[in-house]
């Protein structure tokens, strides 16, 4: 015997009753798998006959219970580790609840554990100063408006920033940006301060999440953005926001964060995607790290390419960092660059890299997929790489076939009358529909991406991040979500909320 069987939403719809995922759970009612030692004919009504207990007499129930449910004793635990026949996933979700700080919240062996967030919902910060990092990227210093220092946030994090929405008709306001409050439950969209009532309605306001650049540790925050052509947010921090302006901000999320460890580390990124781990390099210069460090920078260009000076100068204050920058289009005028083309494993397996290196990337999809696979070619483990995709992360829908891609859009019908709901990642905000069972079926419709399983709050494949607002819970989770997180698939909102998705 190898591990419980975890129960999803087949169960539920088998027994037409779709609470019994999470029934079978709180019941310690949990199925189970075997490994097969010798082959032989198996059908269905033969006699199963227990021949032998295991090293540490753990029950599949009691082996179950220390994942799914409340309580996970220590000492259970490290016994659920000794048995030999308990399978990879599953030791390693133990391991992970045994490794998990004190400072964070929710269960480990489920999710990423992560500190609660530092405040909750949106707070007001005044822009410092506005800085061009590239032809494409501009860094923005924030700063609580009352001079105190901001929470620390860790190396990797993001911020979400919600601006004030422009006016149907009018531009943007080139002004201070407006302090957004949320609405009254109910009223879909924020009301925009001092607007022209005869203007039109106002859309609703523009959530976005942008990755942490400075050192960790600073009194303030940076974030760096890229002008997107058509884009809402990035187009108005770009060219809109002045020193003095306030911005509405959620505090620092994130499980992409710089893992304490001696072995070499490799920073990986392409485009934009250097602001987290431009922040990871900033901790370890910060901390004097004696790591090898290898800094992986793929750009278009040299014109594109931010934070060249600020990196040549952390990388001068680390004892074993080295570079490795790659162009795609170089100009016949650019310099400073070791390979053009793209980041590959030949380009790896050149510089002699260690096996047991911890690599972070960050950039586009296809550039993740691609130097994801020129690691593991070159010799990296996969549980060695982490990754940080901008914008929406993959879905995981279980037993249902996958439909073409579409952007997120608001659901087909008439719109709904309840508070807002804006999804970060996907750049929607939408109005709740009150016949909606549960935000999970809200982000379907929507076609937003969702990880889901037992739709009943048991397996937590559907935990978000709840930047703003509450929510109610229609079925009790079996066991808590982290501190500032939601399960949207048995969850609703009590107001106006914000999703990380």
């Amino acid at each position: 015997m190898t591990q419980p069987r975890v129960t999803c939403y087949r169960v539920g719809l088998r027994l037409a009753d779709p609470r019994m995922p999470a029934l079978l759970v709180q019941h310690h009612r949990p199925g189970f798998y075997l490994r097969v030692l010798r082959e032989g004919p198996v059908r269905a009504g033969d006699e199963i006959v227990k021949v032998a207990d295991g090293p540490q007499a753990l029950t599949v129930a009691e082996t179950d219970a220390l994942l799914y449910l409340p309580g996970h004793p220590r000492e259970q635990l490290e016994r659920a580790l000794r048995m030999p026949a308990l399978s990879p996933g599953w030791q390693a979700s133990f391991r992970a609840m045994l490794a998990e700080p004190a400072s964070a919240s929710g269960n480990a062996g489920l999710t990423d554990a992560t500190r609660p967030p530092a405040w909750t919902g949106f707070r007001p910060l005044r822009v410092t100063a506005v800085e061009p990092e590239s032809t494409t990227i501009t860094s923005i210093r924030l700063a609580d408006p009352d001079g105190a220092p901001l929470p620390a946030a860790q190396p990797g994090q993001f911020l979400t920033v919600r601006t004030a929405p422009a006016v149907v008709g009018r531009d943007a306001p080139a002004g201070p940006a407006v302090v957004v409050r949320d609405p009254p439950a109910g009223q879909f969209g924020p009301a925009v301060a001092g607007r022209d009532p005869l203007a039109g309605p106002a859309r609703p306001a523009v959530v976005r999440s942008y990755s942490l650049s400075g050192r960790p540790g600073d009194a303030g925050y940076r974030i760096s953005v890229k002008h997107e052509p058509h884009g809402r947010g990035s187009g108005y921090l770009s060219t809109k926001v002045r020193p003095g302006d306030l911005l509405d901000v959620a505090a620092p999320r994130g499980s992409f964060v710089l893992r304490p460890a001696a072995s070499p580390v490799l920073l990986i990124s392409g485009g934009v995607g250097a602001t987290p781990v431009l922040a990871m390099l900033h901790a370890l210069a910060a901390e004097r790290s004696t790591r090898e460090i290898w800094w992986f920078q793929a750009a278009r260009n040299a014109a594109e390419r931010p934070f060249a000076s600020e990196v040549v100068e952390l990388l001068a204050a680390l004892p074993s960092a080295r570079s490795f920058i790659c162009l795609s289009h170089p100009t016949p005028a650019d310099r400073g660059y070791d390979a053009t083309g793209r980041l590959s494993a030949a380009a790896f397996r050149s510089l002699g890299l260690s096996a047991d290196a911890d690599a972070y990337l960050c950039g586009p999809a296809a550039f993740l997929t691609d130097v994801t696979a020129a690691l593991v070619e070159t010799g990296l483990s996969p549980s060695r790489l982490h990754t940080e995709i901008f914008g929406a992360r993959p879905g995981l829908t279980p037993g249902i076939s996958a439909a073409p891609s579409r952007p997120p859009h608001p659901p087909t019908g008439e719109p709904g009358n309840g508070p807002s709901v804006s999804f970060a990642r996907s750049g929607l905000t939408v109005p709740w529909p009150t016949d909606e069972p549960s935000l999970l079926e809200l982000a379907e419709a929507c076609d937003v991406p969702v990880r889901w399983s037992c739709r009943t709050g048991v397996c937590h494949n559907c935990e978000s991040g709840l930047l703003s607002g509450d929510v109610t819970y229609t079925l009790d989770p079996v066991d808590p979500p982290a501190a500032g997180n939601a399960l949207i698939c048995c969850s609703r909102p009590n107001g106006p909320i914000v999703l990380d998705l």
